[in-house]
């Protein structure tokens, strides 16, 4: 009997100190660097909005945090690579809504990660779309550019920055609300190629993000005719939104957001989500982000997961929808 109650009272202890060691250790994290990763190559507006934050966030952590680029099949890599992770708090990443979700929607990538395979935990840059086009163009306003692909159906040079981008699906969102209305789609690789092309008179009009083209309007080198949100961005107050313009359900933007791998510690994301908050509050951060024309969106917890379940959701049907399309 005095060995059953001894037997016991050693499990009591055992189960008291596992349940001790549990918060225990989420509360001494990090111990250890954290590799952010960013799958897109370095000099990017993610990569500069990964470096700008976790410069500061790393002060508040205690322990270096880790810019590590890995760009490869429009971020393909860099996501399997985070998918892949040991869900230890030890490697994050961001996520790049909607082109993470469209890279998981189209069956031809072939993508070994699903939407349920990363813990969003804090959203950093919502970048509106814009429809614009070169400064000598003949459409100056989004009216006289959809009159003109009604007209001519398939004529009207209209450039993404890639396949299935949220510019693509920001095309077919267009059309979609305006019957009759067909562009000719040509997708190029990237907004460095876009504006060469759009300048150069090979691009009728370019859908891309406020941030991708600030200087350039500032400049008079192009024209914007519309932004894709519900609100006129800071950054282009002069340009009317698409709800201004009859358009409510035409919105469309790049979120640049952290996340890490599926099956992370709750307590671990809490204090990563008010890390990440306090770093992205900064005056520093907040400055040197507006400076590059990208629009801060603090999202974290439920916030977040919901803007990242609905992203998903409307990139199904629009994805479907592309691959489907007589032109890509």
């Amino acid at each position: 009997m005095r060995l059953l109650r001894l037997a016991m009272a050693v499990t009591a202890v055992a189960l008291v100190a596992t349940h001790v060691s549990a918060p225990a250790s989420a509360q001494q994290y990090p111990t250890r660097p954290i590799n952010m990763i960013v799958s897109f190559p370095a000099g990017g507006s993610t990569d500069i909005g990964a470096r700008v934050v976790a410069g500061l966030a790393e002060k508040i952590l205690g322990q270096p945090i880790v810019v590590v680029n890995r760009g490869g099949a429009g971020g393909q890599v860099g996501w399997t690579e985070l998918a892949r992770a040991k869900p230890d708090g030890y490697t994050i990443g961001f996520l790049n809504l909607p082109a993470t979700n469209t890279t998981i929607l189209d069956p031809e990538r072939q993508a070994i990660f699903n939407e349920g395979s990363f813990t969003p935990i804090a959203n950093q840059v919502l970048d509106p779309g814009v429809i614009w086009v070169a400064a000598n163009s003949p459409y100056k306003t989004l009216k006289d550019l959809l009159d003109a692909a009604k007209a001519k159906p398939g004529t009207i040079r209209a450039a993404t920055t890639g396949i299935l981008s949220d510019d693509h699906l920001a095309i077919l969102m267009v059309e979609e609300v305006n019957p009759g209305v067909n562009f000719r789609i040509v997708h190029l690789l990237g907004g460095a190629a876009q504006m060469k092309e759009t300048l150069g008179g090979n691009i009728d009009v370019s859908f891309d993000n406020v941030g991708g083209i600030v200087p350039q309007v500032k400049s008079g080198q192009v024209r914007a005719l519309a932004v894709m949100d519900t609100e006129r961005s800071k950054f282009l107050p002069d340009v009317p939104t698409t709800k201004e313009l009859g358009m409510p359900t035409v919105i469309s933007s790049s979120t640049r957001g952290i996340g890490g791998p599926k099956g992370m510690d709750p307590a671990v994301v809490k204090k990563l989500q008010d890390v990440f908050s306090q770093a992205m509050k900064d005056p520093d951060h907040v400055k040197r982000l507006e400076d590059a024309g990208l629009a801060i969106k603090i999202m974290v917890g439920d916030e977040y997961v919901k803007y990242y379940n609905e992203t998903h959701e409307k990139a199904k049907k629009y994805t479907e929808w592309a691959k489907n399309r007589p032109q890509k």
